[in-house]
């Protein structure tokens, strides 16, 4: 009799968890259209419909509506939408990886090593392509293994694998002002890109790093049962079978190499990657097939949200959207190291 009440709340429990992700996909794409339909419309010049199918029936250059859309507004929005999805699973992973909660790209350094290259690459006259994608992923990936490797090394507490990443964000930071300093060119980008935007995205810099960002997320999307192990702590993934060296190494490198194009793209944009995942955490549970997902459909439509917002709140005037997400992600980081002490409830 236990048994059978047992057997029949843990249907009841199944059924429930899984009709709650079921809603969360539903509202998640609908989140994401609406984001996207706004990012498209709505700026300094409102497009309308019209415009929209005059583009796609008369050309590009048929009228100037036409040209905003195809060559400002267009790239623009799947740019942020893109930027938000990596930046959202790259979070996820490392957290799972590193096992704590406040752990993600901007954070632990792994933005400013995407960050660091770029203004190598900037100085060096690669301003796009292929190559700035995979410098920056270099980039990320050191940064990302320095803190992971270190810290392992060393035996650090959760808590100072974070105290790591600040220290390393301080180094390369300097590192990037150094070149700046003594390269002034580079200077012109560097504020923009310090704080993260948009509106210098072109198809040549797009198309590539979109192109490494979806065949990433759906590479991770693949391998979720073995990042779920992984994230049961050493003794146990290896228990299980799971050749932890190499799979927490893999793991960082798609985390890099997603923070890196994102990167390479909009800047070093804050707090996507901890805001998002915690949240869909939250809500969702922690299993990797769904966080995923739902991190990056809710990444992509959170980010392409905000970057409209920075548009059109002090219109005509624009703001970098990274100054958006700071004010969302600053707040929200200190709630969850208080209530969390650190992202668990002890080290």
């Amino acid at each position: 009799m236990q048994i059978g009440q047992n057997h029949m709340k843990n249907s009841v429990k199944y059924y429930s968890q899984n009709n709650r992700i079921r809603w969360l996909y539903i509202v998640g794409i609908v989140f994401l259209g609406v984001s996207a339909v706004l990012g498209i419309i709505l700026g300094s010049t409102s497009l309308s419909i019209s415009e929209i199918a005059e583009a796609f029936q008369k050309g590009f250059n048929a009228s100037a509506g036409t040209r905003i859309f195809a060559y400002s507004r267009l790239p623009r929005t799947l740019a942020s939408l893109v930027c938000g999805a990596a930046l959202a699973v790259s979070g996820a992973v490392i957290q799972g990886v590193l096992a704590n909660r406040l752990a993600s790209p901007s954070i632990i350094g792994v933005n400013a090593g995407a960050g660091l290259a770029v203004t190598v690459c900037t100085a060096l006259g690669i301003y796009g392509g292929w190559q700035l994608s995979f410098f920056s992923f270099i980039g990320a990936f050191a940064a990302v293994m320095l803190v992971s490797f270190g810290a392992k090394h060393w035996g650090a507490s959760r808590g100072t694998v974070i105290l790591i990443g600040v220290a390393m964000n301080s180094l390369l930071g300097a590192i990037s002002d150094t070149i700046i300093t003594f390269i002034p060119e580079v200077s012109v980008m560097s504020n923009d890109f310090k704080i993260g935007e948009f509106s210098s995205i072109t198809y040549p810099k797009l198309i590539p790093a979109t192109v490494t960002i979806l065949i990433v997320i759906v590479i991770l999307s693949t391998l979720h049962n073995e990042l779920d192990v992984l994230t049961l702590g050493e003794e146990n993934a290896q228990g299980l079978g799971l050749n932890t060296s190499v799979m927490r190494t893999l793991f960082l490198l798609f985390a890099a190499l997603l923070s890196g194009c994102a990167v390479s793209l909009a800047g070093l944009l804050s707090f996507v990657g901890l805001l998002v995942p915690h949240a869909i955490r939250r809500v969702a549970g922690s299993k990797s097939s769904d966080l995923i997902g739902l991190c990056a459909i809710y990444g992509a439509g959170f980010v392409c949200l905000c970057d409209t917002l920075a548009r059109t709140v002090f219109a005509p005037y624009e703001i970098p959207v990274g100054i958006i997400m700071a004010y969302l992600g600053a707040p929200f980081f200190v709630f969850i190291l208080v209530r969390g002490k650190g992202g668990h409830g002890r080290d």
